[in-house]
Formats: structure tokens, sequence, C-alpha cells
């Protein structure tokens, strides 16, 4: 008779010091136990996010207290139930969506903690790579498009950096929402891939000016809204291509937090300007931030009837296993991919 063997202990990413993808360090841990409210989940796949490597280095709101474990994301299957825990049960196949910290909850291994109000169902046609990969940039999406700016059927939509899994699912939502996108990208390699992926536009900011093509695609008018993660010295430039009365929407700061504010172009065009982050409604208890759980639920059914029905779907740029970490990292930090970057584990 075979003896079935019991497995106490997972590969688990951590890292003990501020730096780069040199930093992060797998090891053989214990599996952990969860606590109330908590769930302990059989990572399937790991989506990758740049929040992961500001937060590795030292940038984001969070700081990391070491030993510190990182990652957002992560699609898995429920081993273990903390109590207190009624919206899932042992062996259901879930995705952590938003609202918990990248240290204390850290996704990157074969086993992760999360809190179960950061769980959702995903539906049968969408395969756990993708899982992985779609809550952060749909979600993030959604709220700025929906809550944030109103966006209208037939407005037009400037998405910057649109090569990263959260440009590329902006654009799916602002399609779905029945706006007109335009994407922009520094690499002329990569336009063909953004126009297959749904953009009705594309400006390679590398050789064309930015604000002259947005003004010649939408008839003089501008963008009725520019989603950017961006910042920085490209403010200006934001400011010379929106549409008057229009609106700016800053979810990053890839550019670096010393942005020049264009004053006398804000006077004339009239623009809103507004800085944002995922948090603000999904929540986050570590800066203090409620989620808004109305908005939260109207989000997530959302973007499951979507998936569901093949209008949403996250595009997978490569996929790495575990033992890879470092090399994903460097990956994503390169700017070569078109979609998300996935790990295994």
């Amino acid at each position: 008779m075979t003896k079935e063997v019991t497995v106490n202990t997972a590969k688990i990413v951590r890292f003990k010091a501020l730096g780069g993808p040199e930093v992060l360090e797998i090891e053989d841990l214990p599996l952990p136990t969860p606590e109330p409210g908590e769930v302990r989940l059989r990572v399937e796949a790991i989506g990758l996010n740049r929040a992961e490597v500001m937060f590795r280095s030292g940038y984001y709101l969070e700081q990391p207290e070491f030993p510190s474990r990182i990652g957002a994301e992560a699609a898995g299957i429920v081993d273990s139930i903390g109590p207190g825990v009624t919206n899932v049960r042992v062996g259901d196949r879930v995705a952590i969506t938003s609202g918990q910290s990248i240290g204390r909850y850290g996704t990157y291994g074969e086993s992760a903690i999360a809190l179960s109000t950061s769980l959702a169902r995903y539906p049968d046609n969408i395969t756990p790579e993708e899982a992985a990969s779609a809550w952060i940039q749909y979600l993030t999406a959604y709220f700025a498009f929906v809550d944030l700016a109103a966006l209208k059927p037939g407005q037009s939509v400037l998405i910057t950096a649109a090569t990263g899994g959260a440009g590329l699912g902006a654009i799916q939502m602002a399609k779905l929402l029945g706006a007109t996108t335009i994407a922009t990208t520094r690499n002329e390699g990569k336009k063909d891939g953004l126009a297959k992926a749904g953009a009705d536009h594309v400006i390679v900011t590398g050789n064309e000016d930015l604000a002259a093509r947005v003004m010649e695609i939408t008839g003089g008018k501008g963008a009725d809204l520019i989603f950017d993660p961006v910042a920085g010295n490209t403010l200006p430039a934001l400011a010379d291509a929106v549409a008057w009365g229009g609106q700016i929407i800053l979810y990053g700061a890839l550019g670096g937090t010393e942005t020049p504010y264009p004053l006398w172009t804000a006077f004339a065009r009239n623009f809103s300007l507004r800085t944002y982050m995922i948090y603000n409604y999904c929540g986050l208890a570590t800066i203090g931030l409620p989620r808004n759980e109305e908005a939260y639920s109207r989000a997530v059914a959302f973007i499951n009837q979507n998936m569901a029905a093949g209008k949403l779907k996250p595009v997978i740029a490569k996929t790495f296993p575990l033992s890879a970490i470092r090399e994903a990292h460097r990956y994503l930090e390169s700017n070569q991919q078109l979609g998300k970057v996935v790990v295994n584990p």
C-alpha cells in the first residue's frame, strides 16, 4: 500500500532588502494557517504588476516589513479557510482581486493567504492564468471610466503606455463602454499588436507628435478623457491633447513623482485633472482606505458577466516558472511585453 505524504511546506518568494530583481528569494516555508476572515490558496497562476516593482524598490504607498512577501494578484484553489469565512469553500477556484496588502498578503509562491473579501469566483471559460491577470486591470479601468469619469458612448479616450496589462485592459473596457480608443506606445513594433487588441487608433510617440495626432483623429476637438499611468514630464503634452472641458486621470507615476503642472494650458482648456488609485474603491486597510462595497460588487459582477460572454479577455504576453521570478521581473521592467506577465508555481 502506498502511504500518502502530507506536504507541510511551500515555495514562497520573499525579499529582505530593497533593490532590483536580485533581492527576490525563493524559500521553503511552513504552510501558513489562515486567521479569522482569511483563506489559504493553492496558487495556480500569479499575475505581475508594476506596483510590485515599486514595492520591491521602496517607491510604493506601502513599505515592506522584512522579510516581506510580495504580490497582488493570483488565481488558485481554496485549500483552507479561517474562522468566520462564509463566502467561499474548500475546493473553490477563485482569483484575488484587490484591496489587500501586497506585503502581508503576498501572492508570489505555491501557497498564499488572502482576505476572503478580496476573492472572486471566475467564469469557466477563463483559465487560471487569465484569472490571475484580469482583476486589477479591469477593476482599475472600470472604476475610472464608470464611477470617476462617467464615460459616455461616442466619447474618445486616450490611453497612454497602452501595451501593458493595465493599458490593454483599459482599451477593452473603453470599447465595451462604447468609446473610441486612442492608444500610445513608444515602440513602432507594437503598433499592430495594439490595433489587434482593439485600439481604434494607435500613436507611436517616438516618431509622432502626440497632441497633433490626437487633434487630427478627433477632428480638432481633443480627447474627452485621458487615462495615464506615467505623469512626470509627459503631463504638459497630455494637456495639449485633451478636449476643452475634458478630463485627465493619472493612475500611476511611472515617469516619477515630480510632475510639472501646465497652468496656462489648464486655464485655456478648462480640463479636470484627477489622481486615482484602484484602492479608492477597493479599499486598503494598511493606509486607512475603506472599500466602497456597492461599487466593488457592481464592478465584479460586470467584469465576470463580460468575461463569461467573451467581451473581456486578458492578453498574456509571456509566462515564467516560479523558479525564474527574477527573470520575470526583469522582463516586466524591460517594457518588451504586449500584455500581462504571468508566473506559474
